[in-house]
């Protein structure tokens, strides 16, 4: 005959799942519920008020757990859908608020500014690592709008530059008002990395760049 040991050292017998002894559960409420009663002082017994008191707090404290729980998978779930979308991007071009792109050494860099009104003219500033000036690029008049723009990786005197990230900033003016508009910026999605231990997904660019999954203003 075989014992109940063998047949767990066999691992064809579990023995029943025990509740830890850390939790307080539904049943184990009202159990204490009936010994505070049972036990209670004859002379100042427990009023209904205390009662509905202490199972108001137990009814709360597990719909709180039950809220968390509920959150918990919600957030889960979005950021599985989020992980999705930003994997889609790999191998896409996407145009991305941001303060630089990448010059590969041969292909334009290409923008975009979005203008809220009509503008007397829009600058483009091509700025290196250290601030200085490559090239000032003039679009003129434009009106409300998607404004495209591209850089040939020339400089003020004609000379090719060499590959890199530039910093590219805009401005606009309309009469004697000039404002800074953000520049939406060509880029190549290379790869993503997954945020790990509460920290933000980003998305991997040509040139060693990231960026994170909000900054994506257009899907090319």
């Amino acid at each position: 005959m075989i014992t109940q040991t063998e047949f767990q050292n066999a691992g064809l017998f579990a023995p029943p799942q025990q509740q830890s002894r850390g939790d307080l559960g539904q049943e184990d409420f009202l159990t204490l519920m009936i010994t505070q009663f049972q036990n209670q002082d004859p002379f100042e017994p427990m009023d209904n008020g205390q009662f509905l008191g202490q199972l108001a707090q137990f009814s709360t404290v597990n719909g709180i757990e039950s809220l968390n729980s509920s959150f918990a998978g919600l957030s889960g779930a979005l950021l599985d859908e989020q992980a999705l979308q930003a994997a889609n991007l790999v191998g896409r071009t996407v145009l991305a608020v941001a303060e630089a792109g990448y010059y590969n050494g041969s292909e334009p860099v290409g923008g975009a500014v979005e203008l809220g009104a009509s503008v007397n003219n829009v600058q483009i500033d091509i700025t290196d690592e250290t601030g200085a000036l490559v090239r000032r690029i003039d679009l003129g008049e434009q009106s409300a709008g998607m404004v495209n723009f591209e850089w040939d990786g020339l400089n003020s005197e004609g000379e090719q530059m060499d590959s890199g990230v530039y910093n590219i900033s805009v401005r606009a003016t309309s009469g004697a008002l000039t404002e800074n508009i953000p520049a939406l910026i060509r880029a190549d999605i290379e790869s993503v990395t997954l945020g790990q231990f509460g920290g933000q997904m980003t998305l991997n660019i040509e040139g060693g760049g990231r960026m994170v999954l909000g900054q994506v203003y257009q899907i090319i």
